[in-house]
């Protein structure tokens, strides 16, 4: 038997039932270093040249990481890359292989501020993530 996880979500004057199997949720959590990265740039609304701007790390080094071509990036850059996106410090250490677990009692998420919340399952928040990148793609695609 499958685990379904159903999620409401509203798109304009609809409201949507999705149901998404649970196992294939888990799986797309598990994601590299530069997909959440590149993640936590869009959601922010920073293109590449708005984080060389403000952190100054290049561009080119940034998508770099954010294609997984740099594996193993210092923790100053780090450091500055999570300040600057509001997400956990600790995690992107552990994504980078730095530390091995990091301590999950933090209120912020991967997501950066776009998904706050204080009981925000890793579940809940891989469904509102995907939703949200359906959202800007039909506007992408609807101009």
């Amino acid at each position: 038997m499958l685990a379904m996880l159903y999620v409401a979500c509203f798109y304009g004057n609809y409201l949507l039932i999705c149901d998404y199997e649970k196992d294939a949720i888990m799986n797309a959590i598990k994601v590299t270093l530069g997909q959440e990265l590149k993640k936590a740039r869009e959601i922010n609304g920073f293109t590449l040249r708005d984080v060389e701007n403000s952190i100054g790390i290049s561009n080119a080094y940034l998508s770099q990481m954010e294609n997984d071509k740099i594996k193993n990036p210092s923790a100053n850059i780090l450091y500055k890359l999570a300040s600057l996106y509001e997400i956990i410090f600790e995690e992107l250490l552990e994504k980078a292989g730095v530390i091995s677990d990091s301590p999950k009692n933090s209120k912020k998420t991967l997501s950066g501020s776009a998904l706050y919340s204080k009981n925000l399952t890793s579940e809940e928040e891989a469904a509102l993530t995907e939703y949200l990148r359906f959202i800007r793609f039909d506007k992408r695609k609807n101009g």
